[in-house]
């Protein structure tokens, strides 16, 4: 069986971080591992509160996988400091593995900052050259990039400036910040557009989180990185697609529409 970790925080009520990501590899049907950086209080509506897990424990959670299971693939979630971010670096550069997908979680749907402003050069110069893949949505992009991002031509101009930092390839989420729902991957040599019908819910908590799970999910599974992001798209798609009405706010997706329907 593949084997795909998540390092990320947590969200109780289930919708985005590390519960999101491992409903979503279980339904790929892969083993889901985490190690958890930070606990969460939050839920559809807002993030409450956010205590970060030690450096000592983050790093011996590291080690715990490494040393007796090891992994195919490699989901990056939310990291909210730098010190975290230069422990998680060090960790991937010590056991060196295959297929690391970074969702360099700035922000949560309402708004709330999950990302110190103050520790994204480290994650410029730390992070991003260590990764096969990163997937910011246009915000993060922007912050990336440092350019203003209005068209498909910026988003475009934006990768560029991204790869440029030393990732092997960026996924930039258009969303629904540039007219269709539209996303560019680029790998330094193609762009290829995904353009996907726009669905009218309120029910988006974590799908970012579940992208970027679902695309280390087929990595691991050995697709090639454009076949492992279309299959992904295709997933996330039926997960808004399907979803459930759970919370007051932005619901989460349904990450096991395969298994059980849309609710009435």
């Amino acid at each position: 069986m593949k084997k795909v970790l998540t390092i990320a925080g947590s969200d109780p009520s289930g919708g985005a971080g590390i519960q999101a990501d491992i409903k979503t590899m279980s339904a790929h049907g892969v083993y889901a591992m985490s190690v958890i950086v930070s606990i969460v209080a939050e839920n559809t509506m807002r993030v409450i509160d956010i205590e970060d897990v030690s450096l000592k424990m983050i790093d011996e959670q590291i080690d715990s996988i490494y040393e007796d299971i090891g992994t195919d693939a490699v989901k990056i979630g939310m990291l909210s400091n730098s010190d975290i971010m230069s422990t998680v670096a060090d960790k991937l550069l010590e056991y060196k593995p295959n297929n690391i997908v970074l969702d360099p979680v700035m922000y949560a749907k309402g708004g709330n900052a999950l990302m110190q402003e103050n520790s994204i050069n480290t994650l410029i110069e730390k992070l991003i050259p260590l990764c096969d893949l990163i997937t910011p949505n246009i915000p993060e992009a922007e912050k990336i990039s440092q350019m203003k991002i209005s068209t498909l031509s910026d988003m475009k101009e934006a990768s560029e400036k991204i790869l440029n930092l030393g990732c092997r390839a960026v996924l930039l989420k258009g969303g629904h910040y540039i007219g269709d729902a539209i996303d560019v991957l680029y790998d330094g040599n193609t762009f290829t557009e995904y353009k996907t019908e726009k669905i009218d819910t309120k029910n988006t908590h974590g799908t970012g989180c579940t992208l970027s799970s679902s695309i280390a999910s087929n990595l691991a599974l050995g697709y090639s990185l454009e076949e492992a992001v279309s299959l992904s798209k295709k997933y996330i798609t039926e997960a808004i697609k399907n979803d459930i009405h759970i919370g007051k706010g932005n619901g989460p997706v349904n990450h096991f529409f395969n298994f059980f329907n849309k609710e009435a």
